[in-house]
């Protein structure tokens, strides 16, 4: 499958360690230079606003989806080629599911989780079969992917992590999934 979109899940928060303010910014720089449009949650803070910002540095499209609950928390990027306001936060979620043909999911906290593990169980459902890139800036999500791995060798999941589950180690690494 032909990747044109992509979901890009991370935090409102930069975080303690600068790779990911870097990682995230490469990142968005390589969306714009291989015309892949950037589907995020809308936000102008943190990193979420370093993937948007590096995106449209390069004249890239980027388009947002923020619940009318966030507009203010998370400061809507008013400079986006499209940003749409929805209701909730699940129709957030879905469109963003709906718009994208793949996600990478960058460091975050419970929002950034709660998107992976809805992605995830709708593989696992086949109400999708969109391919899921971690960035695992800094091995982030080391322990994240290890439990991943342990829920599959114990018996709970239906199929093994790595087909859908993608873990990259620098931003550069998602160019031969492109």
């Amino acid at each position: 499958m032909e990747i044109r979109s992509i979901a890009v899940f991370c935090g409102s928060n930069t975080g303690n360690n600068p790779l990911f303010t870097s990682h995230t910014k490469e990142l968005g720089h390589l969306l714009a230079e291989n015309n892949i449009t950037l589907i995020y949650g809308g936000g102008n803070k943190g990193l979420m606003s370093v993937v948007a910002d590096a995106v449209l540095e390069k004249q890239g499209k980027v388009i947002g989806i923020i619940p009318k609950l966030l507009t203010e928390w998370e400061r809507q990027h008013d400079g986006l080629t499209e940003l749409l306001v929805v209701e909730t936060m699940h129709v957030r979620k879905q469109l963003l599911y709906e718009k994208c043909d793949a996600a990478i999911i960058l460091p975050g906290g419970y929002g950034t989780l709660d998107e992976v593990f809805e992605m995830l169980t709708w593989n696992q459902l086949s109400i999708h079969d969109k391919r899921i890139f971690f960035l695992n800036s800094g091995n982030f999500y080391d322990h994240l992917v290890a439990h991943i791995r342990l829920m599959h060798a114990e018996g709970f999941l239906y199929d093994h992590p790595e087909t859908k589950m993608t873990v990259l180690q620098q931003p550069s690494d998602l160019l031969k999934y492109l």
